[in-house]
Order: structure tokens, then sequence, then C-alpha cells
């Protein structure tokens, strides 16, 4: 009796994992349906904006002016649809937002409120995820939890806590099933810029997706993030105003991740640095050094610098956090990389040249003639501007500053002369983060003119100093 009970026990959990599995397949499959509506109707729009090029001319104003209006119409649609999607495709908008020389700036300018606004997850879902990394409830294993989140983010939240032994801890959390939702989403991303490719054929354009997905392979593994916490911090051994939350190794996993709970004031927020005597500018300047730091001389650096992932504390100390996107970068990248502001410094456009090539930016099949003479034109442009204030530069400027000067058919040879180079996805994506903070904090300050001379200090010191 005892036996065809407990058979009749294993048979009904298989039929419940079996119903869950129907479920969570029909929910995966309505997913990636609703994704599918939101960039298809994107993609048709333009499909039909390409085909009234072709009927009426693409040098008609009329034409011109209705592509405009189109890319902020499907901004909005975009932006709208991730936020109903939630998940891959918040920090995929994040990462939109800050692509401003490759999509329309209609699209950053929409997508750019997703670097802060993400709705928490029911704090059910993120029991039954500790309960799964813990092995028991939170409330075993911890004095106090928080079930109010500090922080959400695309693909995990953050709770405050405090451990038996009186330490308050921060609690990271990654959302329930999000491995195999990403799995679905990614596949809908590979879609849509094989699509956006057919209008804007920069060669390797793909490896977004690519690099996008390994980016959240390694966000969502968080004893990853844990290792990457402590090689960052062994790096800045040597800077005594760099301060590190210490990871709890017991009790982090792949999902969960336990670290010693950090004070201090939001970076971004200028009024309490204010009241805490702190400059701003000064804050912004040391960010930023730390930032070429990281990049020309570790070349391991933090790809993800937004305000949220750092503290001011009252003596002036930087606190980091969130180490999930930390990326260490090819030497090529940054070795051309530094020809490009040498030759900027010096006037040098051919050194310029030199370090675009290097970086991996000229493509074997496009027209180099033609980058060469668009890159000189654009170099001679960026030499004429003579900007004292960065917090006033003119609409009028950046708009010439932008346009190279080209024909439509000249434009899209130019694209096809340019490659994606692979790994710039993340050096490009914390740059535009990093610098976007630091001219919220001062906007006079020159980021150029920062960084370049601290690096050309920390590279003339012995190599033991620089370590």
């Amino acid at each position: 009796m005892d036996y065809e009970a407990e058979e009749g026990e294993k048979a009904a959990e298989r039929r419940r994992v079996r119903r869950l599995a129907v479920s969570d397949g029909l929910q995966l499959a309505a997913r990636f349906l609703r994704a599918c509506f939101v960039f298809g109707q994107v993609f048709l729009s333009y499909l039909w904006q390409v085909f009234l090029d072709h009927v009426v001319g693409d040098e008609s104003t009329w034409v011109q002016n209705r592509w405009k209006r189109l890319h902020d119409i499907n901004a909005r649609r975009l932006y709208r649809g991730i936020l109903t999607l939630r998940g891959v495709y918040i920090k995929m908008g994040q990462v939109i937002s800050i692509m401003g020389n490759v999509l329309p700036r209609a699209y950053a300018r929409e997508l750019e409120g997703l670097q802060d606004q993400v709705p928490p997850a029911p704090w059910a879902d993120i029991e039954a995820e500790l309960v799964h990394s813990l092995g028991l409830p939170p409330s075993e294993v911890f004095a106090e939890f928080c079930e109010v989140p500090l922080a959400a983010a695309s693909l995990g939240q953050v709770h405050r806590a405090r451990l038996k032994s009186g330490e308050d801890v921060a609690v990271k959390v990654l959302y329930p099933h999000v491995k195999e939702i990403i799995a679905v989403d990614l596949k809908v991303l590979a879609m849509a810029m094989r699509v956006y490719k057919w209008f804007i054929p920069v060669g390797g354009l793909e490896r977004v997706v690519d690099q996008l997905r390994d980016l959240l392979a390694r966000e969502t593994n968080f004893l990853h993030e844990a290792r990457c916490l402590e090689r960052i911090r062994d790096n800045m051994r040597g800077e005594a105003d760099v301060k590190f939350p210490t990871v709890h190794w017991a009790l982090t996993s792949e999902t969960v991740l336990v670290m010693s709970f950090m004070e201090g004031v939001k970076i971004s927020r200028k009024d309490e640095l204010a009241k805490m005597k702190l400059d701003p500018e000064q804050v912004a300047r040391r960010l930023v050094e730390l930032f070429y730091k990281q990049l020309f001389i570790d070349r391991f650096f933090h790809a993800d610098p937004h305000p949220g992932n750092f503290l001011v504390q009252a003596d002036g100390s930087l606190v980091f956090l969130d180490f999930g996107a930390v990326s260490e970068v090819r030497n090529d990248l940054i070795d051309g990389a530094f020809k490009v502001m040498v030759g900027m410094f010096t006037r040098d456009d051919r050194q310029v040249m030199l370090g675009i090539d290097q970086m991996g930016f000229v493509s074997k099949m496009g027209d180099r003639e033609l980058l060469e003479r668009t890159v000189k034109i654009y170099f001679q442009k960026l030499l004429k501007l003579d900007i004292q204030d960065f917090g006033r530069i003119k609409a009028s400027q950046l708009q010439d500053l932008g346009d190279p000067g080209l024909e439509p058919s000249e434009l899209r040879e130019l694209m096809k002369s340019v490659e994606y180079p692979e790994g710039w996805f993340y050096v490009e994506r914390s740059a535009v983060i990093l610098f976007g903070l630091a001219a919220h904090l001062a906007p006079k300050m020159n980021m150029v003119m920062v960084g370049m001379p601290y690096v050309m200090q920390r590279l003339a010191m012995p190599v033991a100093v620089a370590v």
C-alpha cells in the first residue's frame, strides 16, 4: 500500500512538472510573439518609408521630414514595448540609448529613461530564489531581511539585510527563469539586427548582439561577478580613496550575491555632495581618472558606470558597486585608441587614422579613400572648435560636427567602409555612460584633457608603482 501511494505521488509530481513546463513554454512563446510584434511594427514602417523614397525620391524635403517623424514614432513604440517586455529588452534599451553614433538620436532621447526606471519583481519570486540558493528561508539565514528592494534592475534586484553576526549586508538576487527568457529574447534581437543591417550596412554590426549575449551571460552569474569585484579591487590597491564591498562567499552562488553594505551618497546627487562640502567637479575628475586607469593601464574595466553604481562617502572616497558588466579589453583596441588621442593632442590626422585602423574600424571591403577623407574633414572641424566651457556647446556646433558633408550615396558607401570592432561594444558603452555622468557633475570639464595627462603620468612610472 505504501509503495502504491509513493508511486502515485511520483506520478502526480511528474504531471505537475509537465504542466509547469507546458505553461512556461506557452509564456515564452507568447513573449516571443509580443516581441516580434513590437519589432515588426518598426520594421514594416521603415520598409514603407524606403518604398516612398523610391517612388518620390530620397532628396525630397517631404521624405526627409517624414524620416525624422518616423524615427520619433518608432522610438516611442520601442520604449512602450520595452516597458511591457521588461527583462533583456530593458538592458537592450539601455544599450540603444547610448548608441548615438549608430542609431538616430530620437532613440537615445526616448530610451534614456530606462537607465534608472526599472520596476521591482514580486517578493514571492525573490524569496523563492533565495530559498533555492541558500537552502533555507531568508528568516533562518539572516537576523533581518528587508522585503522592499533598495534597487531594481533589468536582471535582478538588491535588498538590505543583517547577518546574525550583526553585520549589515546587501543581497543581490537574480530574477527566476531569467536565463530561459534571455535565450528567447536574444533570438528576437538577432532577427531584428539582421533586418536593421539592410538599412545601416555597417560591417560587423551583428557583434552588438553577440557581445550583448556575452554581457548577459556574465551578468547572470554572480560567482563571476564576485571574482570580477575582487580583481578590480586588487587593481585599485594603490588608490586610497577607492573602496569596494566585501563578498561573503559562504552565502554567494550563481543567483545570489551577498556583500557588505556600503554607505554613501549616490554620485549624481550634486546637492548632497555640496552638503558634505565636496566639489562635484573634483569627484568627476577622480572618476574619469580611474576610468582611464582601468582602460589604458589595467585593461580590465567596469563596463556599466551609471550613477547607481557609485557612492561618495563623506571623506570624498568613491565606492564602486555592481561588477556584472566587467570586461577585459583587447590590446590593439586600446593601443589604437591611444594613438587617436595622441593624434588629437598633436593635431596629426595621420596618427588618428592609424589609430582608427589599429582599433579595427576599417572594413577591408569598403572604400578606404572615402573613409580617410571623411576622417580628415571631421578632424579639421574638431580642431576649429574653440570650446572653453563644455557646458555651453551650441546645438548648431554639434550638428555641424556630426555632418560629414557627403551625398546620400556616399554616406551609404561610408557605412560599408566601417567595421564594428570586436570588444568595442563594452568600451563605447562604458565611455558614453561615464562621460555623461561626468558631464552632469562638471559640465565645463574636458574629459579628454583630464584623462590623458593622468595616463601619461602613470605610464611613465616604474612598473612596480603603476601596478
